[in-house]
Protein backbone atom coordinates (compact mmCIF):
# COMPACT_ATOMS: atom_id res chain seq x y z
CA UNK A 1 0.00 0.00 0.00
CA UNK A 2 1.33 3.14 -0.69
CA UNK A 3 1.20 5.52 2.01
CA UNK A 4 1.11 9.63 1.97
CA UNK A 5 4.26 11.33 3.88
CA UNK A 6 3.68 12.01 7.49
CA UNK A 7 3.88 15.59 7.10
CA UNK A 8 0.54 15.50 4.79
CA UNK A 9 -0.96 13.08 6.39
CA UNK A 10 -0.27 13.80 10.06
CA UNK A 11 -0.53 17.44 10.89
CA UNK A 12 -3.93 18.18 12.05
CA UNK A 13 -3.07 15.62 14.99
CA UNK A 14 -1.44 18.86 16.57
CA UNK A 15 -4.15 21.03 16.16
CA UNK A 16 -6.61 20.37 18.68
CA UNK A 17 -6.20 19.00 22.54
CA UNK A 18 -7.36 15.31 22.81
CA UNK A 19 -10.29 14.40 25.71
CA UNK A 20 -9.08 11.06 27.11
CA UNK A 21 -11.58 8.36 26.42
CA UNK A 22 -13.86 11.66 25.39
CA UNK A 23 -14.53 14.21 28.47
CA UNK A 24 -15.79 12.19 31.22
CA UNK A 25 -16.33 13.66 34.48
CA UNK A 26 -14.23 10.58 36.30
CA UNK A 27 -17.21 8.02 35.63
CA UNK A 28 -20.06 9.79 37.70
CA UNK A 29 -22.25 10.61 35.76
CA UNK A 30 -20.65 10.75 32.36
CA UNK A 31 -18.26 7.66 32.08
CA UNK A 32 -15.18 7.47 30.24
CA UNK A 33 -15.60 5.81 26.32
CA UNK A 34 -19.34 6.34 26.42
CA UNK A 35 -20.89 8.18 23.51
CA UNK A 36 -22.68 10.94 26.30
CA UNK A 37 -17.80 11.54 26.50
CA UNK A 38 -17.98 11.78 23.32
CA UNK A 39 -20.75 14.03 22.61
CA UNK A 40 -19.37 16.18 25.22
CA UNK A 41 -16.01 16.23 23.36
CA UNK A 42 -17.94 17.73 20.10
CA UNK A 43 -20.10 20.42 22.03
CA UNK A 44 -16.99 21.52 23.74
CA UNK A 45 -14.40 21.13 20.42
CA UNK A 46 -12.09 18.66 21.67
CA UNK A 47 -10.20 15.92 19.49
CA UNK A 48 -11.58 12.53 21.15
CA UNK A 49 -9.10 9.89 22.46
CA UNK A 50 -10.57 6.06 23.15
CA UNK A 51 -10.03 2.71 23.49
CA UNK A 52 -10.92 0.22 21.35
CA UNK A 53 -11.19 -3.70 22.41
CA UNK A 54 -11.82 -6.68 19.81
CA UNK A 55 -15.17 -8.94 20.63
CA UNK A 56 -15.45 -12.51 20.66
CA UNK A 57 -17.07 -12.60 17.21
CA UNK A 58 -14.62 -10.45 16.18
CA UNK A 59 -16.18 -6.72 16.40
CA UNK A 60 -14.62 -3.55 17.86
CA UNK A 61 -16.11 -2.14 20.64
CA UNK A 62 -15.32 1.24 22.66
CA UNK A 63 -13.90 -0.17 25.87
CA UNK A 64 -10.51 0.46 27.67
CA UNK A 65 -10.27 -2.75 30.33
CA UNK A 66 -9.22 -6.21 29.33
CA UNK A 67 -11.58 -7.03 32.21
CA UNK A 68 -15.36 -6.01 32.91
CA UNK A 69 -15.17 -4.97 36.61
CA UNK A 70 -14.46 -1.79 36.61
CA UNK A 71 -16.39 -0.68 34.12
CA UNK A 72 -19.24 -2.37 34.35
CA UNK A 73 -19.46 -4.54 38.04
CA UNK A 74 -19.49 -7.58 35.51
CA UNK A 75 -16.68 -10.51 36.57
CA UNK A 76 -14.68 -11.63 33.35
CA UNK A 77 -12.85 -10.39 30.16
CA UNK A 78 -14.63 -7.96 27.61
CA UNK A 79 -12.72 -10.34 25.01
CA UNK A 80 -15.17 -13.65 26.31
CA UNK A 81 -18.09 -11.65 25.29
CA UNK A 82 -19.82 -11.10 21.86
CA UNK A 83 -20.67 -7.73 20.65
CA UNK A 84 -23.81 -8.31 21.72
CA UNK A 85 -23.54 -9.08 25.21
CA UNK A 86 -20.93 -6.20 25.46
CA UNK A 87 -23.29 -3.40 24.49
CA UNK A 88 -25.81 -4.78 26.38
CA UNK A 89 -24.04 -3.63 29.80
CA UNK A 90 -23.98 -0.53 31.12
CA UNK A 91 -21.23 1.63 32.20
CA UNK A 92 -20.32 2.98 35.88
CA UNK A 93 -23.86 2.22 37.20
CA UNK A 94 -25.07 5.22 34.55
CA UNK A 95 -27.27 4.35 31.57
CA UNK A 96 -24.84 4.47 29.03
CA UNK A 97 -24.09 1.38 26.99
CA UNK A 98 -20.95 -0.26 26.05
CA UNK A 99 -20.58 1.24 22.41
CA UNK A 100 -19.38 0.21 19.26
CA UNK A 101 -16.88 1.45 17.02
CA UNK A 102 -19.29 1.56 14.63
CA UNK A 103 -21.64 3.94 16.67
CA UNK A 104 -18.89 5.97 17.91
CA UNK A 105 -18.03 6.68 14.35
CA UNK A 106 -21.47 7.47 13.30
CA UNK A 107 -21.69 10.16 16.30
CA UNK A 108 -18.42 12.09 15.33
CA UNK A 109 -18.67 11.36 11.78
CA UNK A 110 -15.94 13.98 10.98
CA UNK A 111 -16.81 17.41 13.33
CA UNK A 112 -13.88 16.51 15.99
CA UNK A 113 -10.30 14.57 15.34
CA UNK A 114 -10.19 11.16 16.36
CA UNK A 115 -7.25 9.22 18.17
CA UNK A 116 -8.11 6.09 18.55
CA UNK A 117 -6.02 3.26 20.43
CA UNK A 118 -6.23 -0.54 19.51
CA UNK A 119 -5.43 -2.67 22.84
CA UNK A 120 -3.65 -5.48 22.87
CA UNK A 121 -5.00 -9.16 22.54
CA UNK A 122 -1.98 -11.43 22.37
CA UNK A 123 -4.71 -14.54 22.33
CA UNK A 124 -6.00 -13.41 19.53
CA UNK A 125 -4.78 -12.47 15.91
CA UNK A 126 -3.16 -8.96 15.19
CA UNK A 127 -4.48 -8.60 11.65
CA UNK A 128 -8.02 -9.56 12.07
CA UNK A 129 -8.32 -7.08 14.96
CA UNK A 130 -6.98 -4.45 12.51
CA UNK A 131 -8.90 -5.64 9.67
CA UNK A 132 -11.95 -5.60 11.70
CA UNK A 133 -11.40 -1.86 12.56
CA UNK A 134 -10.50 -0.52 8.98
CA UNK A 135 -13.93 -2.46 7.88
CA UNK A 136 -15.59 0.01 10.61
CA UNK A 137 -13.82 2.97 8.65
CA UNK A 138 -14.94 2.06 5.17
CA UNK A 139 -16.82 5.46 5.04
CA UNK A 140 -15.91 7.50 7.51
CA UNK A 141 -15.04 10.65 6.21
CA UNK A 142 -12.72 12.28 9.06
CA UNK A 143 -9.66 13.00 10.80
CA UNK A 144 -8.65 9.87 12.22
CA UNK A 145 -5.60 8.17 13.74
CA UNK A 146 -4.53 4.34 15.04
CA UNK A 147 -1.71 3.69 17.85
CA UNK A 148 -0.85 0.99 19.90
CA UNK A 149 1.15 0.26 22.60
CA UNK A 150 1.63 -3.85 20.56
CA UNK A 151 4.30 -3.55 18.21
CA UNK A 152 2.34 -6.23 15.67
CA UNK A 153 -0.66 -4.50 16.29
CA UNK A 154 1.00 -1.38 14.95
CA UNK A 155 2.51 -3.24 12.05
CA UNK A 156 -0.90 -4.40 11.07
CA UNK A 157 -1.97 -1.18 10.90
CA UNK A 158 1.10 0.18 9.12
CA UNK A 159 0.56 -2.22 5.84
CA UNK A 160 -3.67 -2.41 6.29
CA UNK A 161 -5.08 1.11 7.71
CA UNK A 162 -6.10 3.42 4.90
CA UNK A 163 -3.73 5.89 3.76
CA UNK A 164 -5.54 8.66 4.87
CA UNK A 165 -5.10 7.35 8.60
CA UNK A 166 -2.01 8.15 10.37
CA UNK A 167 -0.48 5.29 12.56
CA UNK A 168 1.38 5.93 15.47
CA UNK A 169 3.01 3.91 18.53
CA UNK A 170 1.53 4.60 22.07
CA UNK A 171 4.72 4.22 24.30
CA UNK A 172 6.46 4.55 27.84
CA UNK A 173 9.34 3.94 29.38
CA UNK A 174 12.61 5.72 30.15
CA UNK A 175 15.40 2.44 30.07
CA UNK A 176 17.66 2.08 27.02
CA UNK A 177 15.97 -1.40 26.77
CA UNK A 178 12.15 0.35 26.68
CA UNK A 179 13.73 3.06 23.93
CA UNK A 180 15.50 0.69 22.28
CA UNK A 181 12.29 -1.39 21.33
CA UNK A 182 10.55 1.85 20.19
CA UNK A 183 13.84 2.71 18.39
CA UNK A 184 12.95 -0.78 16.54
CA UNK A 185 9.29 0.22 15.83
CA UNK A 186 10.33 3.79 14.72
CA UNK A 187 12.95 2.74 11.96
CA UNK A 188 9.44 0.62 10.25
CA UNK A 189 7.76 3.74 10.07
CA UNK A 190 5.96 5.73 12.14
CA UNK A 191 3.69 8.97 11.22
CA UNK A 192 3.50 10.16 15.04
CA UNK A 193 4.41 8.91 18.78
CA UNK A 194 2.10 9.11 21.97
CA UNK A 195 4.53 8.86 24.80
CA UNK A 196 4.06 9.21 28.86
CA UNK A 197 4.25 12.49 29.56
CA UNK A 198 6.23 11.65 32.81
CA UNK A 199 9.09 10.28 31.07
CA UNK A 200 9.41 12.94 28.66
CA UNK A 201 12.21 13.99 27.17
CA UNK A 202 14.02 11.18 25.95
CA UNK A 203 16.51 10.34 23.70
CA UNK A 204 13.91 8.45 21.74
CA UNK A 205 11.85 11.42 21.53
CA UNK A 206 14.74 13.81 20.58
CA UNK A 207 15.25 11.05 17.23
CA UNK A 208 11.06 11.38 16.60
CA UNK A 209 11.52 15.00 16.77
CA UNK A 210 14.92 15.03 14.80
CA UNK A 211 12.74 13.04 11.80
CA UNK A 212 9.62 15.55 12.16
CA UNK A 213 7.01 13.87 13.45
CA UNK A 214 4.36 14.71 15.52
CA UNK A 215 4.96 14.03 19.32
CA UNK A 216 1.52 13.60 21.40
CA UNK A 217 1.52 12.60 25.53
CA UNK A 218 -0.85 11.29 27.73
CA UNK A 219 -2.49 11.16 30.35
CA UNK A 220 -1.97 15.24 31.38
CA UNK A 221 -4.33 16.50 34.42
CA UNK A 222 -3.88 20.41 34.91
CA UNK A 223 -2.75 22.78 33.23
CA UNK A 224 0.84 23.03 35.15
CA UNK A 225 1.70 19.28 33.72
CA UNK A 226 0.19 20.55 30.67
CA UNK A 227 2.71 23.42 30.55
CA UNK A 228 5.44 21.33 31.38
CA UNK A 229 4.05 18.62 28.75
CA UNK A 230 4.62 21.39 25.83
CA UNK A 231 8.20 22.02 26.47
CA UNK A 232 8.61 18.17 24.45
CA UNK A 233 5.28 17.11 23.31
CA UNK A 234 3.64 19.38 20.22
CA UNK A 235 0.24 18.38 21.71
CA UNK A 236 -1.46 16.87 25.03
CA UNK A 237 -4.17 13.99 25.84
CA UNK A 238 -6.05 15.17 29.52
CA UNK A 239 -8.75 14.58 31.77
CA UNK A 240 -10.17 16.38 34.44
CA UNK A 241 -9.63 19.55 33.87
CA UNK A 242 -10.13 21.40 30.35
CA UNK A 243 -7.07 22.81 28.76
CA UNK A 244 -7.18 26.16 26.63
CA UNK A 245 -7.87 25.17 22.94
Amino acid sequence: MTRRTPSVKAGWLTALPFAHRGLHDGNRSVPENSLAAAHAAIEAGYGIECDLQFCADGVPIVFHDDELERLTGRLGSVRDLTSQEATALTLCGSGEPVPLFAELLALVAGRVPLLVELKACPERDATGFVEAVVAALQNYDGPLALMSFDYGLVDACRSRAPSSAPVGLTAEGSQPDELSAHDDALAKGLDFVSFDHAAMPNAFLDEVAARGLPILCWTIRSEAEASRARQTADQITFEGFRPSI
